[in-house]
């Protein structure tokens, strides 16, 4: 006797592609009626990015010529990427598009700039709603942006409804191509606060990328063959971004090769690069640590998601950084492995749209209010 299918609107797919530009991560996932909860993770899929789109959105990341016709043709490249990855997780589900309520996708960040009243996701969402005969929701950091905020982070509302404790104040890092945090205390849900902390694998893997051609540390194990050099880390910490109060968040835009030579200009003496290496773990640590420290005092439970949880050397100098009394696991000792997290935040964002229910939290992007998140482009 076949399995009676949920009703559309409780399934939704979600898709990311983050900083470190290395591809997609898509989940499908049935939501419970309240639009919070997630039942059941029906499917995983991820779909590397050939490296000529790869080079084509970092090009996109700064000024260039002929920019606008460059950019439309990496969004229609992302949207057939997109569409490859929900044919795949279908295909797990044994699932027809009519039986799925929407796709929530973020889109490849090329520009965020709040403090200038603008964000860029490139994307085509009305190419992926016609390649995959499903509703799609996205843009969703404009509202928020329009309402005064930054846009960024927006997983804290999600962290939230999946990770809080009513027993203990839970600390979740996302460590993608930026670090963000969303502190989650016992106490009451309004007091949901998070915050984009600086960068977290992106100089990495810029760096590594430069020396050896590959696009991440696997492991950290060439960083974890340096050694931290302690001129090089504290002219890391200078930099202004550190100092700010929350709300604030941060990209590219910021946290690049140049920033890193500039620092290491005022270094005044030659590293070698696997030392420049363990230094720029050593800085995403210390930073997230010095965040929790500073704004989550008396967390003893730290999860990790996002690429750096796969980082074994990166893990070890958040726990050295943060102490023995603090915990630091990833979430998969919660039910969500590390590398689903961000693309089951947009499907709940995309299930959050689907009822009007806001996707923002004022405390952590500084709007003036919630906000429902997203636009729609139906199949």
């Amino acid at each position: 006797m076949p399995v009676a299918t949920p009703p559309k609107s409780l399934l939704h797919i979600g898709l990311m592609s983050g900083t470190s530009l290395d591809g997609v991560d898509g989940v499908l996932a049935r939501f419970g009626a309240d639009g919070d909860r997630i039942e059941a993770t029906l499917a995983a899929a991820y779909v590397p990015f050939p490296e000529s789109l790869r080079a084509d959105l970092m090009a996109l990341q700064a000024a260039g010529p002929n920019e606008i016709e460059r950019e439309a043709q990496a969004a229609n490249a992302l949207a057939v990427h997109y569409a490859d990855c929900v044919r795949q997780l279908l295909a797990q589900g044994a699932l027809d598009a009519v039986e799925i309520g929407s796709v929530g996708v973020h889109g490849q960040t090329i520009r965020h700039r709040p403090e200038l009243g603008f964000t860029r996701q490139t994307n085509n969402p009305a190419l992926l709603a016609e390649l995959c005969d499903i509703d799609v929701v996205a843009d969703f950091r404009s509202r928020d942006i329009a309402a005064g905020g930054q846009g960024a982070p927006l997983v804290p509302a999600f962290h939230r409804a999946v990770f809080g404790s009513p027993d203990q104040q839970r600390v979740v890092v996302n460590i993608g191509g930026i670090s963000n945090i969303s502190i989650l205390p016992a106490r009451t849900a309004d007091a949901t606060s998070g915050f984009d902390t600086g960068p977290g694998n992106v100089l990495m893997d810029a760096w590594i990328k430069l020396h050896h051609g590959r696009n991440y540390d696997a492991n950290g194990h060439w960083g974890a063959s340096g050694r931290v050099h302690a001129g090089l880390l504290a002219q890391l910490h200078d930099e202004p971004f550190f100092r700010l109060p929350p709300p604030k968040s941060s990209g590219r835009d910021l946290f690049h090769l140049d920033w890193l030579h500039a620092a290491l200009a005022r270094t005044g003496e030659p590293l070698a690069p696997a030392d420049v290496q363990a230094t720029l773990a050593a800085l995403t640590a210390g930073s997230i640590a010095q965040a929790i420290t500073t704004h989550a005092a008396g967390t003893e439970k730290v999860y990790v998601c996002g690429g750096g949880a796969e980082n074994g050397f990166l893990m070890r100098l958040l726990q050295q950084a943060l102490g023995a009394g603090v915990s630091v696991e990833s979430t998969a000792v919660l039910g969500v492995a590390p590398n689903q997290v961000e693309a089951l935040a947009f499907a709940w964002l995309a299930r959050r749209f689907e009822l009007r229910l806001p996707g923002n939290l004022p405390a952590v992007t500084g709007a003036r209010a919630p906000r429902v998140l997203g636009a729609l482009y139906p199949a």
